[in-house]
C-alpha cells in the first residue's frame, strides 16, 4: 500500500519540493540547470512510487554517498571534488543504427520529454542500497525520436571526459570514457528512466549531472552518470567493468539474490542509513514488471 509524500519525506523538504515542483515543467528545470528558458513547456510533473513505500534516503545521504570513479575511488570523494565538473552548455551526441541523430544541447531533448518524479531502488553491486527520489523522464519515448533502424538491437552510453575537472581520470586501470549499455528491449522498458534531479533539486554533480541514466532492476553501475553519448548499434557494445573483470560484472547485472559474487553474497543488502542487513528482492523488486525480458535466459550465466 502507498503512503502519502508527506509522510515519507521530512516535512520541509517536501513542502519545498511541492512548490519547486508545482509549474516546473521544463522552464524550471532548464533555469535550474542555467538553460535559455525557452525550453518551457508543460507544467504538470507528476509523482510515482516505484519502491512500494519505503522511505527514500536523505538528500544528504543520496549526495553524499556516491560511486563516481572520475572523480575518486572514496565514497565521499565525488561530493569533494565534483564541483569541477562544467555542466553549462552540455551537449549529447547520438550516433550509430538511427535515421535522426546528431548533436544535441540538453535543452534541445528536454523538449522532447515530459518531466515526472520517480521513487526508485537503488542497489549497488557492492551490496548497499538506497531509495531514491528522481526527477526526469521514461527514456524510451527519447529513443522513439532519434527514429533507430531495425538493426539497432542495443543501445550504448558514454560518460564526459574532462580531464582538467575530472581527477580521478588518472586512474590508469580504466580505459576511459566509462561505457554501458542496454538491449534495446530494456532501453525502451518503461522504468528506465533518465534522471536530471533528485529531490524537486537539480540533479548534483556527484549524483551525474546533469542528466545520467536510472535502470532500477540492475545493480548501480549500469546507471551512467553525466551521459554524453547515445549509440544505437546491432552487436553487444563493450561496458567498462565487464571489460575490466568479466567474471565479476556481467553485461546484464540484472540484481539477483541467488546470484553471488565472486568475492561476496548478493543475498543481503545494507541500506543506507539502517543498521541491519535486509533481504535482497530479485530483480531489485521490479519482477513482475521486468522478468519477462530474460525468459528462458540462465540468469546464472547471463548474469
Amino acid at each position: 500500500m502507498k503512503i502519502s509524500r508527506s509522510e515519507i519525506t521530512p516535512e520541509p523538504l517536501f513542502w519545498n519540493r511541492r512548490r519547486f515542483l508545482h509549474g516546473l515543467g521544463l522552464a524550471g528545470v532548464a533555469g535550474a540547470l542555467g538553460l535559455p528558458t525557452r525550453a518551457a513547456a508543460t507544467p504538470a510533473v507528476p509523482s510515482t512510487d516505484y519502491a512500494a513505500g519505503e522511505k527514500p534516503n536523505s538528500f544528504a545521504q543520496i549526495s553524499q554517498y556516491n560511486n563516481f570513479y572520475e572523480f575518486g575511488t572514496d565514497k565521499r570523494d565525488p561530493a569533494k571534488h565534483a564541483s569541477a565538473l562544467t555542466t553549462e552548455g552540455w551537449r549529447v551526441r547520438v550516433t550509430g543504427a538511427c535515421s535522426a541523430g546528431g548533436d544535441f544541447s540538453l535543452e534541445e531533448l528536454l523538449q522532447r520529454v515530459s518531466l515526472e518524479e520517480r521513487i526508485y531502488r537503488l542497489r549497488c553491486v557492492e551490496a548497499w542500497s538506497m531509495v531514491v527520489p528522481w526527477l526526469g523522464f521514461e527514456l524510451g519515448p527519447l529513443l522513439q525520436t532519434f527514429k533507430p533502424t531495425p538493426e539497432a538491437r542495443y543501445v550504448a552510453f558514454e560518460t564526459a571526459v574532462r580531464p582538467k575537472e575530472m581527477r580521478g581520470l588518472k586512474r590508469s586501470s580504466i580505459d576511459w570514457p566509462y561505457r554501458e549499455g542496454l538491449r534495446l528491449d530494456e532501453a525502451m522498458h518503461p522504468l528506465t528512466f533518465m534522471a536530471t534531479g533528485l529531490y524537486g533539486k537539480p540533479l548534483p554533480k556527484q549524483n551525474g549531472a546533469p542528466i545520467r541514466l536510472v535502470v532500477p532492476w540492475k545493480y548501480g553501475f549500469k546507471s551512467i552518470k553525466s551521459v554524453v553519448r547515445i549509440h544505437f548499434s546491432s552487436t553487444q557494445p563493450k561496458t567498462t567493468w565487464n571489460m575490466l573483470q568479466p567474471s565479476e560484472y556481467g553485461f546484464f547485472a540484472n540484481v539477483n539474490p541467488n546470484h553471488s559474487h565472486p568475492r561476496w553474497s548478493q543475498a543481503r543488502e545494507r541500506r543506507i542509513g539502517e543498521l541491519f542487513k535486509r533481504d535482497t528482492l530479485m530483480f531489485n523488486g521490479y519482477a513482475d514488471a521486468v522478468a519477462s525480458l530474460y525468459e528462458g535466459m540462465d540468469l546464472r550465466r547471463y548474469f
